[in-house]
């Protein structure tokens, strides 16, 4: 059955502030997680925190554009936590997130899209270096470059990488590889030393997904149970 259902604060957390929010986002993932199952905002923020980089660079790994990589971000955000019951408490959070963006990311990237144009700016020496590096990576093709940022640029491991994706650990060390050899090595050691890391989200940006995901699941709506 379908309820309107609203955010709530769990009344072992204290009404939100920077602290309180500190506080949770020191929590582990399961307990956060039943939090967030009655849609408890601070568990809520905690898990977009410290999974929307990652969702991001995997988004815009598949979809190479910021901003559709946000709205796939926030929409499977939006997604887990309106239904947590799909989610198996038997595999890592983090992966089950990871495979809804990826896949979510996939299907976007198969409807038709419109290309405008775009606006030349002057750059710094370092967004130019970002710039050739995104080229490089983009470069890739679409398997190689999501494999590359997963386990390089965000630096989780090959099994959490294989669970994200849904492929074996031995397909992941295969298209790694391959995309060691494609970029060589001087470009692989650029990309690793980049601070911020490539394809960053920025603080602002973070900040604006975390409103947005409060806002939608805060709204008035049919939520599934």
């Amino acid at each position: 059955m379908l309820d309107p259902v609203t955010l709530t604060r769990s009344p072992e957390v204290p009404p939100l502030c920077r602290s309180a929010a500190a506080g949770a986002e020191q929590l582990p993932d399961l307990l956060l997680i039943e939090r967030s199952r009655a849609l408890d905002e601070q568990a809520i923020e905690a898990l977009v925190r410290r999974y929307g980089r990652r969702l991001f660079r995997v988004a815009r790994s598949v979809l190479g554009e910021d901003l559709q990589a946000e709205a796939v971000v926030q929409e499977v955000f939006r997604g887990a936590f309106a239904d947590l019951n799909r989610y198996e408490p038997t595999g890592k959070f983090a992966a089950w997130l990871t495979q809804l963006t990826y896949l979510q990311a996939r299907a976007l990237r198969a409807l038709p899209r419109s290309h405008g144009g775009t606006l030349a700016t002057a750059e710094n020496e370092e967004a130019l270096e970002r710039r050739e590096l995104e080229a490089a990576l983009a470069g890739l093709p679409e398997v190689f470059r999501t494999v590359f940022t997963l386990r390089v640029i965000e630096g989780i491991s090959g099994i959490e990488t294989a669970a994200s994706l849904g492929v074996h650990e031995t397909t992941v060390r295969t298209r790694l590889y391959r995309a060691h050899r494609r970029l060589n090595t001087e470009l692989v050691r650029r990309i690793r030393q980049l601070q911020p890391p490539l394809h960053d989200l920025p603080a602002a940006r973070l900040e604006l997904l975390v409103a947005q995901v409060l806002r939608q699941l805060g709204a008035p709506a049919l939520l599934a149970r």
